[in-house]
């Protein structure tokens, strides 16, 4: 069978939905603590007056993560007019809310509020929007930055488009024909590209630093498919095309008078920041650190080598094995056709040569 069968029959192993029975008892939980957060903020004068998925359920790169955790990512939104003065206060009602609820060590971040569920494998993370609206009716966002402890200059309402940002990943302007499908083979190389890093990052501390908003980033600035056709290559073929598109770019690069390398990617709406800027003595520095961005390198560099490898090969269980390496066991390797004893033996009885069995390896059963 094609190569293309395969990457099919790993994509839904690794692409997590709404449907998918673990996701609909954590997004039950989320829900049900989501009016607990709304009654909290209409009593503190604030009423929530929106609320959106953000992350990769809002643009369907979802997948089932290996330790079988569930991520609830959601943006709370307020009017500008009703929003407290200082952004922590309404992060500090939720955390409020989850420690009530059974939740691990709540925390108030930069950027949102995040905890773990105790009971059950289940993440949690909410931000917080104000929203104010122009007399022409354009709506504006700033996300409550700041932390418990944060002196006033590193707390504010700092504009952003995270909304612009989904929607950006989300559009198919640039593909012409066929751009629904490539659309959709699109969201399949991110969720491949977010599975392989899940695999091949040993080290958690490294991992988590390899963002999948990112990956998600790159991705989709180097995905080029033919705008003439309505066709779309092989997920093979894409994805090298793809990560030779990464390699040749501007994201990694070596600081002067370093051998070692560091990733950038700006996001591509407000509030425009560095993907993976990092800190030194408490500053945020653009670029992840040494030690992130040159693993990232190195593993790209192999991911490029192996695909290539696996387009060369003809026998397609051997393409299969490679694949596996890269991206785990949910990428399944096909059984070898074994020809019958039995068979080999009634074509004997009859007169009959046995076939070369020199290819056999090349077909396979399915897995």
């Amino acid at each position: 069978m094609p190569i293309q069968t395969h990457f099919d029959k790993f994509d839904k192993k690794i692409y997590l939905t709404s449907h998918s029975a673990g996701y609909k008892k954590a997004k039950e939980k989320d829900d049900s603590i989501f009016e607990e957060i709304k009654t909290a903020f209409k009593d503190a004068g604030y009423p929530v007056i929106e609320s959106f998925k953000q992350g990769s359920f809002a643009v369907n790169t979802a997948i089932n993560s290996l330790d079988g955790d569930y991520d609830i990512d959601r943006a709370i939104v307020i009017d500008a007019e009703n929003a407290p003065e200082d952004p922590v206060e309404p992060k500090r009602l939720i955390k409020d809310v989850l420690a009530k609820r059974n939740f691990k060590d709540p925390k108030i971040k930069k950027p949102c509020v995040t905890a773990d569920y105790k009971a059950t494998n289940l993440h949690i993370d909410y931000t917080v929007y104000k929203r104010k609206t122009s007399f022409i009716g354009g709506k504006t966002y700033y996300l409550a930055v700041g932390k418990n402890g944060s002196s006033d200059e590193r707390k504010e309402w700092s504009e952003s488009d995270q909304k612009g940002l989904l929607e950006w990943i989300d559009s198919v302007d640039e593909y012409l024909f066929g751009a629904t499908v490539k659309r959709r083979q699109l969201k399949r190389l991110i969720r491949y590209i977010k599975r392989w890093r899940d695999v091949n990052f040993v080290s958690e501390s490294v991992r988590k630093k390899v963002f999948s908003i990112g990956l998600t980033v790159m991705i989709k600035e180097q995905y080029s498919p033919s705008t003439l056709s309505s066709e779309v290559d092989d997920d093979l073929i894409a994805l090298k095309n793809t990560i030779d598109g990464i390699l040749n770019s501007n994201y990694i690069d070596a600081p002067r008078g370093t051998q070692d390398y560091r990733v950038y990617t700006k996001l591509p709406k407000i509030p425009y920041r560095d993907i993976f800027q990092h800190k030194v003595d408490g500053e945020s520095i653009d670029g992840s650190d040494l030690n992130t961005g040159t693993q990232l390198r190195n593993k790209l560099m192999t991911l490029q080598s192996e695909l290539q490898r696996a387009i060369d090969e003809p026998d397609e269980v051997k393409q299969c094995e490679i694949l596996n390496k890269l991206f785990g066991d949910d990428f399944e390797v096909p059984k070898k056709e074994k020809k019958s004893s039995s068979k080999v033996a009634a074509s004997a009885a009859i007169g009959i040569a046995p076939l070369s069995t020199a290819g056999a390896s090349g077909t396979s059963q399915g897995a």
